[in-house]
């Protein structure tokens, strides 16, 4: 399960943190340091999101 969850974090974690990202900016928010943390905010968000979704799919093909 750990393999895949990595896999999908890989892509979960991209789109989190550019959501991120793009929210700060949108907010025009001064400074590097907004911009950093929400991509750190996306990084560490993706990890129970892509648990989530690895039990899910693992759950479904193990029939």
């Amino acid at each position: 399960m750990f393999r895949l969850m990595m896999v999908i974090h890989a892509v979960v974690m991209t789109t989190l943190m550019g959501i991120c990202v793009t929210a700060v900016l949108t907010m025009n928010l001064p400074g590097w340091k907004p911009v950093a943390l929400a991509a750190a905010v996306g990084f560490v968000a993706a990890f129970p999101v892509s648990w989530g979704i690895a039990r899910a799919i693992l759950k479904q093909t193990a029939k």
